[in-house]
């Protein structure tokens, strides 16, 4: 089991101050997406998408590629307002919360819901330490026994500590391909986010370093909501709790995993998962 360090009290007063924009009472399913349609130009990415995704659940996401996986993943944290010419329609809940309601900060919706690439993607210049505790040095955090303690949360719940914790001032482009995985998950839990989004975090990996995120993936979802993007339908069975199946950018089928891949409801999705096309 990951060691759980005691809960950094320090909290940066900057976001504090701005949290009731996008936080709300627990409770409920983490996200309530209501008849959501995205554009890039005049593509459509998803149209009319409605689903309720759990709290301290692991939810995959699967379909071909072009399907709106990756669409689905990003506009939870408003990630894909970054490519140009979006539009949006529809609503995205959080906690109850309206993502896309007036006033609301899109830099604090990406505080609270952190994002894990698909590629590693340390900083190049940065240390181990650096790169874990950028993100709270951004937010304001400058005192050294909170950025210590914080590096080290973080690590160890990205089962990495043991691994580093006497190499923190090397690059971490030193570190393998799993291991700069990992800091890059380390990096998102360090400054608490409430969601952590996976675009297809395993996909560059080879098989024991894919086995080992997806045990952090099994052992995270205990203090974090997990959404993960994944073209590996085996993966999907592993680790996720509930399954969403995307077509052309519609979303087909909804359900627990073990349902999802036993018992389809729709012929799309057993045509899917057992390889007639995708």
């Amino acid at each position: 089991m990951i060691q759980m360090d005691a809960p950094v009290r320090e909290k940066v007063a900057s976001s504090a101050a701005a949290a009731p924009t996008v936080e709300a009472t627990a409770g409920g399913p983490a996200f309530e997406i209501e008849k959501l349609s995205i554009w890039y130009g005049q593509k459509p990415a998803i149209r009319d998408v409605t689903i309720d995704i759990p709290q301290h659940n692991v939810t995959a996401i699967i379909g071909p590629s072009g399907c709106g996986k990756s669409t689905l993943l990003r506009c939870l944290n408003r990630m894909h307002e970054l490519v140009p010419n979006t539009r949006i329609e529809g609503r995205v809940l959080f906690r109850g919360k309206d993502l896309y309601g007036p006033g609301v900060d899109p830099t604090l919706v990406r505080r609270r819901i952190g994002m894990v690439f698909q590629k590693s993607n340390p900083f190049p210049t940065m240390s181990i330490q650096e790169n874990v505790i950028v993100g709270l040095r951004l937010n304001g955090v400058r005192n050294r026994h909170v950025l210590n303690e914080r590096t080290e949360r973080a690590l160890r719940m990205a089962a990495l500590w043991d691994e580093v914790k006497d190499d923190l001032r090397k690059p971490g482009m030193s570190l393998s391909g799993g291991q700069q995985q990992r800091l890059c998950i380390a990096r998102a839990i360090a400054v608490e986010p409430d969601v952590l989004l996976m675009d297809e975090p395993a996909s560059a990996l080879d098989p024991i370093a894919t086995m080992k995120i997806e045990d952090l993936i099994s052992e995270l979802k205990t203090n974090y909501t997990i959404v993960i993007v994944t073209h590996n339908m085996q993966q999907a069975g592993r680790v996720s709790d509930h399954t969403a199946f995307l077509y052309m950018g519609k979303l087909i089928e909804f359900g627990e995993t073990t349902q999802i891949f036993s018992q389809p409801r729709e012929k799309q999705t057993e045509d899917y998962i057992t390889g007639r096309f995708g």
